[in-house]
């Protein structure tokens, strides 16, 4: 008894190191796959293992290692894909004392020389164990010049060598390494898994934890097994032997998740004294405003999932029964774009949070914005009743009571991006309207008419330049499309172009077979096109915006923008 009092201590992370496949938590397909190819012998030459920190990736590593090396307590057996505990040589390499187990650190071992020593000796059998297996954590950090290096061997290593990489940085890999190796990508693990073997090593430990104490250190590993346990211990020694949720939350500075949703509760239903109130109790417990504002952005992520899809129970696991029931009853009461805005509002005001100086004013201050937008109208639902004939009320004169409908528009507004709408444009002729849009409508012309019948022509015959520079800048004085030849009087902006009068009439020529003739005049002419086109847009302007419904949503939107004015009527009407 008193050896073992004696015995250094373990971290849980070591001690409950996987130690074979069956042991391995939340990687089945990884397992499935590995299994499948030792029993059937099709076994690669090298294996690259990625993903997070502590998801198993070195343990992978060294089980694949005993698999392969397995000779059972005899020495005759062969690999296998079962417990290893009876190998002396698996022992050897669990214990990192095993010759023909090789690991290395690629972080601290980077250069080319360091990857020599490893080919120096690949060319070796190995002493004791069936293969020699070389495992390289942290790949990524290797240099280049150590990568080009390891190539040639890692294509067509021996038939007694095997290769097992691991990194955290699979895209710092380069694409010559990862085309030679055997990819397995180790997934973060559930939840609902790690929970499960945290208590079961709680049990083992004769540790008393509640279940939502350990649920806690499970979201809080973000999926790293390893996180996970590093958490557990520090829970054991400060419950001596008791781990509730109480000390979790102030371990890590967390809040109450029935808490988090009274704050977030009490913020979407405007009542600010409350809100501020728990946040300040909040904060004088411990609780960090990143990690509140981080509680509440996953709780207003369970909301929208809840409100979407209130069947789903595939994030129960997130959360005790009963505040899962507490949260559906919530997210019925909630609308989609209310439940919008408070995912955007903290998601912004977490990175304010970060980067302010006094992160709790700044928490209060996202917790102030929330309340007062959280049931503001959606500008859209706004504008459709406009559109449908309504009106907004002018702001009351008087204090205190419902804000006015108008004032509420403006506060969703000031909340909520400027939204950007299409007027209906004005009904016109469609030959005029065509004229007038810098070329007539599609149609064969058989005679050139306007100077709009030129420019058709010409971007017809893809002389974009041309077209372009007659509509900017000739203003037509006379066309005359006659029987043997053309004529065309223009008049010439002087900014324009200094060969445009001589390039038209031989482009125009080509293109038509008949000569034209263009002169230049000093009558003043018509308007250019696009002086025609933009007269056009301003009186089809003017007219809409003398339309009551436009003039209600600028009053209320005054930094709304039409963007571009459309026919909304068929051809019939």
């Amino acid at each position: 008894m008193s050896s073992e009092k004696n015995l250094p201590y373990r971290v849980l992370a070591r001690k409950y190191r996987p130690q074979n496949f069956e042991q391995l938590i939340g990687q089945d397909a990884l397992v499935r796959t590995l299994k499948n190819a030792i029993e059937s012998g099709r076994i690669a030459h090298a294996f690259m293992l990625t993903g997070v920190r502590g998801v198993g990736k070195t343990t992978t590593a060294r089980i694949i290692a005993k698999a392969l090396n397995y000779a059972g307590p005899d020495g005759t057996a062969g690999p296998t894909t079962g417990p290893t505990d009876d190998c002396s040589i698996c022992q050897a390499i669990s214990e990192d004392r095993h010759p023909d187990v090789i690991e290395m650190d690629a972080a601290t071992r980077t250069g080319v020389d360091d990857i020599r020593e490893i080919l120096d000796g690949v060319r070796y059998a190995p002493s004791q164990a069936r293969y020699k297996i070389y495992i390289i954590d942290e790949v990524h950090m290797l240099s280049k010049n150590a990568f080009n290096a390891l190539l040639k061997t890692l294509e067509e290593p021996p038939a007694h060598v095997k290769f097992i990489f691991a990194t955290t940085e699979i895209r710092k890999v380069p694409i010559t390494v990862l085309s030679r190796c055997q990819r397995f990508d180790l997934r973060r693990v559930d939840i609902p898994t790690l929970s499960s073997h945290y208590m079961k090593i709680c049990g083992l430990e004769n540790v008393q934890a509640e279940e939502a104490a350990i649920a806690m250190v499970a979201r809080a590993a973000d999926g790293s097994v390893r996180d996970g346990l590093s958490i557990l211990d520090q829970a054991m020694a400060l419950g001596n032997g008791h781990v509730n949720t109480a000390q979790i939350e102030e371990m890590l500075g967390l809040g109450d998740r029935g808490r988090t949703m009274d704050l977030l509760e009490h913020a979407l239903s405007g009542e600010m004294l409350e809100a501020l109130s728990l946040m300040d109790d909040l904060y004088r417990k411990g609780m960090d405003p990143v990690v509140l504002l981080q509680d509440l952005l996953d709780l207003a992520h369970i909301l929208t999932r809840l409100r979407a899809v209130p069947e789903t129970r595939d994030i129960k696991h997130a959360m005790a029964e009963s505040e899962m029931a507490r949260a559906a009853a919530l997210a019925a009461k909630l609308s989609m774009p209310t439940l919008g805005k408070t995912w955007q509002i903290l998601l912004k005001g977490l990175g304010e949070v970060q980067s302010a100086p006094n992160p709790q004013s700044a928490a209060e201050m996202i917790l102030i914005r929330l309340a007062y937008a959280a049931d503001l109208p959606d500008p859209a639902d706004l504008l459709k009743k406009l559109q449908e004939g309504g009106s907004i009320a002018a702001p009351s004169s008087q204090g205190g009571g419902q804000p006015s409908a108008r004032a509420m528009a403006e506060s969703a507004m000031n909340a909520a991006p400027v939204q950007s709408f299409e007027a209906p444009r004005v009904s016109k002729g469609g030959a005029e309207m065509a004229a007038l849009a810098h070329q007539p409508e599609p149609q064969i012309i058989t005679a050139i008419k306007s100077l709009a019948d030129v420019v058709y022509i010409l971007e017809q015959n893809n002389e974009m330049l041309l077209a372009s520079n007659i509509r900017l800048y000739v203003h037509p004085v006379k066309v005359d499309d006659g029987a043997q030849a053309g004529t065309m009087e223009i008049r010439i902006k002087p900014e324009a172009p200094s060969k445009l009068a001589q390039d038209i009439g031989p482009v125009l020529s080509r293109i038509i077979g008949k000569r034209w003739l263009v002169s230049l005049s000093q009558a003043a002419g018509a308007p250019t096109l696009a002086e025609q086109a933009d007269a056009l847009h301003n009186a089809e302007m003017n007219e809409i915006m003398q339309m009551p419904v436009i003039r209600d949503i600028l009053t209320v939107f005054p930094d709304a923008k039409i963007q571009s004015i459309t026919n909304t009527k068929n051809d019939k009407d």
